[in-house]
């Protein structure tokens, strides 16, 4: 086994430490997430834990880690009477992205539990993980389904494994901590507020802490076991005051005072539920037990707001992370300071890093954490370069047609998106296989049973009724003598389910200068926004690719990262010519790569433009004839398409519709676009797309 690296030789990075240590503390407080950026120690802080904490006395041969002293009466290996156990220290496992589900709450053997009546179970990680540490590296990217068996457990404290009518239930407390990186999509809003604690981490811009990152690393990976040894002494004195810390927990007291100061503070940060009231006030006792007092003070009650509340706030999906805390000063100001009752004054509280604070206790960590997180990513801290003064814009149905300098006409500053939208429920037509979602009906592992067929691989979803069918005609030829069913390998289905898949919306907008009317532009920003807010919640990608100029690029790679979206949409500038050829066939490009990345995500083209092609860009030759065969090419691959047409005025030059032709999909005007309306047009142009296909099947019959 190799030595981790110590916990306490980690640089900077406070307020990761101290949420870490506080769970250790007290478990109640429900976990940390922790969210940030690439190689900024979130791993190596949670692998380090596990050696600072005290060991665990255990029943001998019991798989599901049960205390000696009170035994779990429901164990699967019970009963075990009370008496002394073997002692080994906390373990952490760690949860793999793509984990199935029997890997983490256990598999039951349904074959002889169906023969013979008995509840043959396979312990998971969840039982591994009891009494320990359960750690899920970029648990943004964990299945939905796998994330809210881990946390029912975590809440409830027992793992329940139900199959077909066979139920095994075994304890299940751990200290669960997941790590993610925002920029590769988001929790979802109940998720997020099943952690107890959140921290932002980002890498220090301090050249002085980051030259000692690297010493430190480069040290430890020179030699691992003299590394360890160099810090035994700090990492021995801050196991000790976990020790000491836990011991004193019982003994904290939460006064009226700070019970009234986490209420106001929830509530004035308008956080929904009552959860973040009862982390607060776990949190605050823990505070104070690492500080070594019984009494939690307002400066307890500030932190843990701290780190409490920035995932649990109400805002915007848009909104950087973080919380406002002058406000929070604001609010703790108003009730007077808790009464220490003659309490002697405690010493400076040193920090997670020991009693006498720790050589890295440099004073410039980069904390990034729940009290300053860092701010960037969200719509309303990209601001947008003034505008360039420019024509006055259209009024709506009556713009005239844009002139040729327009369409050539310099950059415009980018203009920002109208207000996102609730949209409406859209949805691929026919039945894909690709990955869950909440949106289009598709083959999946959960949903509503449709049928049963035979295993492929291992069996995971049993079908009751089609097993007891296919073994009930061999029942005889079999000797069957007792009340059991006989049952054999061959005899066992699998229920076939539907449920819903996540899509790949993937627009393509003109942004050259005959677009760069900026009310336009605003509804077609926001339009891409509230779809962007609707994948986020159906567990679906969306891309952006613009054309201008001579050239087109991907402005958004297909994403689910709401903050990254709002950024890259609100810099768009538009202006310059028209390479409509070069931005279908970057389209195109996207979708060939995801296609390889995921097969079995289905896509939907939107292009917004108004058919007209100036410019071939770096391709050479007529700009239509491009345009012609890149749509065409798009058409071969099966893509559903719809083209915006956003020509306006009295004279048209029908340009768009033609486009829709070449790409095999419907064309809308843009009379009276709007941002409420462009997701309704896609739900329109999908039941077109099943429609023409109905149409096509039947002539083909």
């Amino acid at each position: 086994m190799s030595t981790p690296y110590p916990f306490t030789a980690v640089v900077g990075q406070t307020d990761l430490r101290l949420a870490l240590l506080l769970n250790a503390v007290s478990p109640a407080v429900g976990g940390v997430l922790v969210r940030g950026e690439k190689g900024t120690a979130k791993s190596t802080a949670v692998r380090a834990l596990s050696a600072l904490l005290p060991q665990v006395d255990v029943v001998p041969g019991c798989r599901f880690s049960c205390a000696p002293a009170a035994p779990d009466p429901g164990c699967p290996d019970g009963p075990h009477e009370a008496g002394p156990g073997g002692a080994r220290a906390a373990r952490m496992v760690e949860l793999p992205v793509g984990a199935s589900e029997d890997r983490l709450v256990g598999a039951l053997d349904i074959e002889r539990a169906l023969a013979e009546g008995v509840k043959a179970f396979e312990p998971g990680l969840l039982a591994d993980a009891h009494r320990g540490i359960l750690y899920v590296d970029e648990v943004n990217l964990l299945h939905d389904h796998l994330i809210d068996l881990l946390l029912d457990a975590a809440a409830m404290g027992a793992s329940y494994v139900e199959r077909e009518g066979v139920s095994v239930r075994h304890a299940a407390r751990f200290l669960l901590v997941g790590t993610m990186n925002p920029e590769e999509g988001e929790l979802r809003p109940q998720l997020l507020d099943r952690f107890g604690l959140t921290v932002e981490v980002a890498a220090s811009r301090e050249p002085a802490q980051r030259v000692e990152v690297v010493r430190r690393r480069l040290a430890y990976e020179d030699d691992p076991a003299g590394f360890a040894a160099r810090w035994s002494g700090d990492e021995s004195e801050v196991r000790a005051r976990v020790v000491a810390a836990r011991a004193l927990l019982p003994q904290v007291r939460l006064g009226d005072t700070a019970l009234l100061q986490i209420a106001a503070t929830c509530a004035g940060f308008e956080v929904d539920g009552m959860r973040a009231d009862i982390v607060m006030a776990r949190t605050a006792t823990a505070l104070a037990a690492w500080a070594g007092r019984t009494t939690v003070l307002k400066e307890d009650v500030r932190q843990a707001a701290l780190l409490a509340l920035p995932h649990r706030r109400r805002r915007n999906p848009f909104d950087a992370p973080g919380l406002d805390e002058d406000k929070l000063d604001e609010i703790l100001d108003r009730f007077p300071d808790e009464d220490p009752q003659d309490e002697p004054d405690p010493e400076p509280d040193p920090g997670p890093e020991g009693p006498e604070g720790g050589p890295d206790d440099d004073g410039g960590g980069s904390d990034g954490g729940g009290g300053v997180p860092p701010q960037g990513g969200g719509a309303q801290d990209a601001q947008p370069p003034a505008e360039t003064p420019g024509p006055p814009a259209p009024s709506p149905g009556a713009a005239p047609q844009p002139s040729a300098q327009e369409a050539d006409g310099p950059e415009q500053g980018a203009v920002r998106a109208d207000e996102p939208f609730r949209t409406r429920m859209l949805s691929v037509p026919g039945l894909g296989e690709g990955a869950a979602g909440r949106r289009s009906r598709a083959r999946t592992a959960h949903g509503r049973t449709t049928g049963a067929q035979r295993p492929r691989g291992q069996l995971t979803k049993l079908h009751l009724a089609a097993t007891v069918h296919a073994a009930a005609p061999h029942q005889k030829a079999r000797g069957r003598a007792g009340r059991g069913l006989v049952v054999r390998k061959d005899d066992l289905r699998q229920a076939t389910r539907e449920g819903r898949e996540g899509n790949l919306v993937l627009f393509v907008v003109d942004a050259s200068g005959s677009m760069a009317a900026r009310q336009r532009m605003s509804a077609v920003k926001g339009a891409v926004l509230s779809l962007l807010l609707d994948a986020y919640q159906r567990r679906d990608k969306v891309g952006l690719v613009t054309f201008r100029g001579a050239a087109a690029e991907l402005a958004l790679p297909p994403t689910s990262s709401v903050d990254a979206a709002a950024a890259r949409l609100e810099k768009l500038p538009t202006g310059g010519r028209t390479p409509l050829a070069s931005g279908l066939l970057k389209a195109h490009e996207v979708l060939r790569i995801e296609r390889l990345r995921d097969p079995s995500r289905r896509p939907l083209l939107v292009v917004v433009t108004d058919g007209r092609a100036t410019s071939a860009g770096a391709l050479g030759g007529d700009p239509r004839e491009l345009t012609t065969r890149s749509a065409r090419l798009l058409a071969a691959d099966g893509v559903a398409s719809v083209v915006v047409d956003c020509e306006s005025g009295p004279v048209r030059l029908g340009l768009a519709g033609a486009l829709a032709a070449d790409l095999g999909g419907p064309a809308v005007t843009l009379d009276g676009l709007r941002a409420d309306s462009l997701a309704g047009l896609v739900k329109d142009v999908r039941t077109a797309v099943t429609t023409s296909a109905s149409h096509t099947t039947r002539r083909a019959a």
